[in-house]
């Protein structure tokens, strides 16, 4: 629902937002004013001591301020739980309470002022326990007060300011958005909101020299971010809920689907030859795209024996002997990628640990157990990194023989750029081919260097005939459909369940927008409980919350209107909404240019239920997919953790190796099948 409007502006908290942290508060009132009842009752009123006058005051005052703050709190909490996110009228009364709760702070800032005084001047005579225990509760209010500032200061919107309320006329909830007034207003909005995101990116990123990359950087994310949450009036709270109802809905979805119809496949035959040599091909190229990442995916993944396999030769430089760019003064880059590529010093023609917006990290190695000329490009592992990701408009990358729009994700395009013109300028591959000109090229990365790797393969495929890349859970928004098609030769992307980056792309991100919209406004359970319940379903599972709801056959007209009085959810016209009633129609990605996955996409599964033990074995089947498969994207526990490259690392070898290994899930182990 919209952010609730107190004290002139409106907040990035809602009005049914109060009942954890009013909970949270009343629970610490209740303890703390028995506290205080117990203390008065055991000295019954009477202190011997210097200052007993004051004691007395203190503590009789102190009982009433927190019998109002506990009575107050009560009524938060009792009001914030009423309706629905979407039906905020039972809950009219609570910029009141809210108002009426912050004057309570004021008598409580005094009485915390009084009882400090009462300490440094007056206590002396009074036994500890006393004493001490008007300290804590002295120290308590203060502790309260700064909490209740940060928390002011964590929902504060700055572009908070309410809007302008339709004309009395005009019928409930209609504006003329396309008036001028109207339109010098979403304009002024538009830019305060862009001013505001680059401010948040430059104080993020406040530790890195700024210079024009950055500069351009900030702004073009900056505008994406806000266009992005402009069309909306959801607070975080309504995203999380939204999130939870969603991933119960998709997972009834998928309980309630017929199992797809598995086709398996003899070793004799070309497609099921073909799938396994992909997966091999993929395990042993999946160690340079893990390796690239240097000493700190190394530690992670080898907590135990890491460090001690490192520190011999993290004080060696080697520098002198071999071309390392960006830094690696004390080596422990250098041997981290020994130690997972197995391969020796004199294998490596180039390695650059230099790092910047557009500019990432990159090796060139030769590879003789599978004659090739490797070229692994690290994936996200710095704020630098993180900004060159979240560049998402489309660049033009015009290719020769590619008929259609040829354009490309920006910033993994221009880093894709930064690797092409360092191996061909500086000589780096004709340096590796002059060494062993019968190699094959094989390039090589994971997340943002597995789209880089796909882009750069791209580049170099006009000179490098043969060439082969394999993409490990590369950006959905990556290629324009032409590209994809093309690259499709010579590209393998590789996908580990429910990953998001490969499911993550502006029109995906809109789709879901759009979904969460469409849940929240549904369901007639607060919020509250649904958040409890998805909290409860995502630690302990069960089965998916059939949420009952009360608007299932609304329009997206009628969703478009103010619920009950209050602002809509939907601040200005999108294409985004304009199927609201339909999960099918593609109106909502008109927005933005679609990209898509690069080259043929293999996607690792996971068999089994969804749920299991920690030492449960894991199995896992492969099967090729579309790159259409990757359309929406899914909910899980493991959206996240499926992205990890030592998870997709053991993932691939267990589809490989011979024998289970029985580990948790981040040592995933199993058998597989192939499935087409």
């Amino acid at each position: 629902m919209p952010g609730i409007v107190v004290f002139g502006r409106r907040w990035g908290i809602g009005s049914d937002d109060f009942v954890f942290p009013g909970s949270f508060e009343l629970f610490i009132r209740l303890l703390w004013w028995i506290g205080a009842l117990i203390l008065f009752i055991f000295h019954q009123g009477h202190f011997d001591c210097n200052g007993r006058a004051v004691l007395h005051t203190y503590l009789v005052g102190l009982l009433v301020i927190l019998g109002l703050i506990i009575l107050s709190l009560c009524a938060i909490v009792y009001v914030s739980a009423q309706g629905t996110i979407t039906n905020p009228g039972p809950r009219r009364s609570m910029p009141a309470l809210v108002y009426l709760r912050a004057v309570l702070y004021i008598p409580e800032l005094v009485w915390a002022c009084l009882g400090a005084v009462w300490v440094s001047d007056d206590s002396s005579g009074c036994d500890q326990a006393t004493v001490g225990a008007v300290i804590t509760a002295v120290v308590a209010s203060w502790i309260i007060l700064l909490f209740t500032l940060l928390g002011v200061v964590f929902v504060f919107d700055p572009v908070g300011n309410p809007r302008p309320q339709a004309a009395p006329a005009e019928p409930l909830g209609v504006r003329d958005m396309q008036s001028t007034e109207g339109s010098q207003f979403l304009s002024t909005a538009r830019s305060l909101a862009d001013k505001v995101w680059e401010s948040r990116l430059r104080l993020l990123c406040c530790c890195l020299p700024q210079d024009e990359n950055k500069r351009t950087a900030f702004s073009s994310i900056a505008k994406l971010f806000s266009g992005f949450f402009s069309d909306t009036d959801l607070v975080p709270s309504d995203i999380a809920a939204g999130l939870a109802l969603l991933h119960q809905e998709q997972d009834k979805v998928e309980h309630s689907r017929d199992p797809d119809a598995v086709v398996t496949h003899s070793p004799s035959s070309p497609i099921g030859e073909d799938l396994q040599t992909e997966l091999e091909r993929a395990a042993h190229c999946m160690k340079f795209a893990a390796a690239v990442y240097g000493w700190p995916l190394y530690i992670y993944s080898h907590l135990l024996t890491g460090p001690c396999k490192l520190c011999g030769d993290c004080c060696r430089s080697r520098a002198a002997e071999y071309e390392i760019v960006g830094g690696d003064h004390l080596g422990c880059q250098f041997s981290s990628i020994l130690q997972t590529t197995g391969l020796q010093y004199r294998d490596f023609i180039h390695i650059s640990f230099h790092n910047q917006i557009y500019e990432i990290p990159f090796f060139v190695a030769l590879d003789h157990q599978r004659e090739a000329v490797v070229v692994a490009v690290r994936g996200t592992l710095s704020l630098k990194d993180v900004l060159t990701d979240l560049s998402a408009e489309c660049e033009n990358l015009p290719i020769e023989g590619v008929s259609g729009a040829c354009y490309a994700h920006k910033g993994i395009c221009q880093a894709a750029g930064y690797v092409y013109k360092k191996l061909i300028n500086d000589g780096i591959l004709n340096q590796a081919f002059s060494v062993v000109p019968d190699y094959k090229l094989v390039v090589t990365g994971h997340s943002l260097g597995a789209g880089a790797a796909a882009l750069l393969a791209v580049l170099l495929r006009s000179s490098f005939p043969t060439l082969q890349c394999y993409a490990f859970s590369p950006p959905g928004g990556l290629l324009s459909k032409a590209l994809a098609d093309y690259s499709k030769g010579f590209v393998v992307s590789v996908v580990l369940g429910k990953d998001l980056v490969p499911r993550l792309s502006m029109p995906n991100m809109e789709d879901l927008k759009r979904r969460i919209l469409k849940m929240v406004s549904n369901c007639s359970k607060p919020k509250y409980r649904i958040l409890l319940r998805g909290c409860w379903y995502e630690l302990v599972g069960g089965d998916p919350d059939d949420f009952p709801t009360e608007m299932d056959n609304r329009r997206e007209e009628v969703l478009g209107q103010p619920l009950l009085g209050e602002e809509s959810l939907i601040v200005r016209p999108s294409s985004s909404y304009q199927s609201l009633g339909s999960d099918d129609s593609p109106a909502h990605a008109a927005a933005y240019l679609p990209l898509f996955l690069p080259g043929r996409v293999l996607h690792i599964k996971e068999d089994g239920p969804s749920r299991r033990s920690c030492f449960s074995e894991v199995r896992y089947r492969a099967e090729w997919s579309s790159e259409m498969a990757f359309g929406s994207i899914l909910i899980s526990p493991h959206m996240l953790s499926d992205h990890m490259p030592d998870i997709v690392h053991q993932a691939l070898s267990s589809l490989t190796e011979d024998g289970p290994s029985p580990l948790c899930p981040s040592s995933q182990s199993g058998n597989h099948h192939s499935t087409v």
